[in-house]
């Protein structure tokens, strides 16, 4: 059933703009959006706002841009409706001069009958892959948390993160300027658990930084982990002998938790990765680190069109991952959280783009 989602805009000279923020009369949730800009704007749009099986209204869509890149940010009721990843700050797309960097997670063919809007694109974030807060404890057909979204549904013991759960979406603040955009989650209180999760995404002269804010609203710990899956795709290049993918630590095969190569055209180097060829088949390595406590960075280059990508976390990671198809690939990191109530955590991840000789 479709409801009515209120997204008021405003600026006052001098001030930032005051977040509104609540629910409809049929409980629809609506965001205050707050543009920092000099000149007085007041805009009252009504969009509609689709159930999680159904796909949302696909505009309301943030443009970071400068002479180098051009970031789009979709807002959390905007687009991508599932049940899996971070609704706040959806980086959907990454253009560097007008070059495609960013790719998709599936590639939906004309006759698919697909909604590519339960899928990750660019920069897309999860909390808790394994894991969601208060699952166990959690009664079935009850509400359990999945920050950045909202509540789930409990369905079944255990919590697969592939799973379609139905969505109380929380509630949202958003403000905007030239360079960055702020979004805000706050989550209602349930079994314990609640929090308020603040996420930054500013633009650079040749990347973009993200800053994490996660405050602990409720009565117990919360603990989980937090990843960008780093969709990647330069130029749209398929990946294969033009991809060189290198970490600053040494990878170790014999302590990988998986280990998916089924072509063997993935080869695993002392630092880095590369490719024989183009593969058919999906890929897939954890634990690249075998646990060891290392630097949360990775650096992709596309050697073709000389222009490579990379991430540095604000961290040390235990945890890094590698996922892939024959049209992207996924370095992963993953910062581990574990916050007592009242306290906050901060962590952040600056990308830079490139060109290579």
């Amino acid at each position: 059933m479709m409801g009515i989602a209120r997204f008021r805009l405003s600026s006052i000279p001098g001030e930032r703009g005051q977040i509104i923020k609540g629910r409809g009369k049929d409980s629809t949730p609506f965001i205050h959006i707050g543009i920092m800009k000099k000149n007085f704007v007041f805009l009252l749009l009504i969009i509609p706002v689709l159930a999680s099986s159904q796909k949302n209204s696909s505009i309301m869509t943030h443009i970071l841009k400068n002479r180098n890149l051009e970031i789009r940010i979709d807002l959390p009721l905007a687009n991508y409706n599932f049940s899996r990843f971070d609704w706040t700050g959806k980086i959907t797309s990454l253009k560097y001069k007008n070059i495609q960097i960013s790719g998709l997670e599936k590639i939906i063919n004309e006759g698919d009958h697909e909604d590519d809007n339960k899928y990750g694109k660019g920069f897309y974030n999860e909390f808790g892959i394994n894991e969601a807060i208060g699952y166990d404890e959690t009664l079935e057909g009850d509400w359990f948390h999945k920050i950045g979204i909202g509540l789930l549904k409990k369905e079944g013991e255990v919590y697969l993160f592939s799973r379609s759960y139905e969505i109380q979406p929380a509630r949202f603040n958003v403000t905007t300027n030239n360079d960055k955009i702020i979004i805000s989650c706050i989550s209602k209180n349930v079994y314990g658990y609640s929090y308020v999760l603040k996420k930054e995404v500013e633009l650079l002269e040749s990347g973009f930084i993200i800053k994490y804010y996660l405050k602990n609203t409720g009565e117990k710990n919360i603990k989980t982990n937090e990843y960008v899956h780093n969709f990647l795709a330069i130029n749209k290049e398929l990946i294969g002998i033009d991809y060189i993918l290198k970490f600053p630590f040494y990878i170790r095969p014999a302590l990988f938790d998986g280990n998916v190569n089924p072509e063997g055209k993935v080869e695993i180097g002392h630092k880095e990765i590369t490719f024989k060829d183009t593969m058919n088949e999906q890929f897939f390595f954890s634990n690249l680190s075998g646990s060891e406590n290392v630097d949360a960075n990775w650096e992709l280059l596309d050697t073709k069109n000389k222009i490579g990508i990379c991430e540095t976390g604000s961290f040390k990671t235990t945890q890094v991952n590698l996922w892939g198809w024959k049209h992207v690939i996924s370095p992963e990191l993953f910062f581990d959280i574990n916050i007592k109530p009242g306290e906050e955590i901060k962590w952040s991840r600056t990308y830079d783009v490139f060109e290579i000789d």
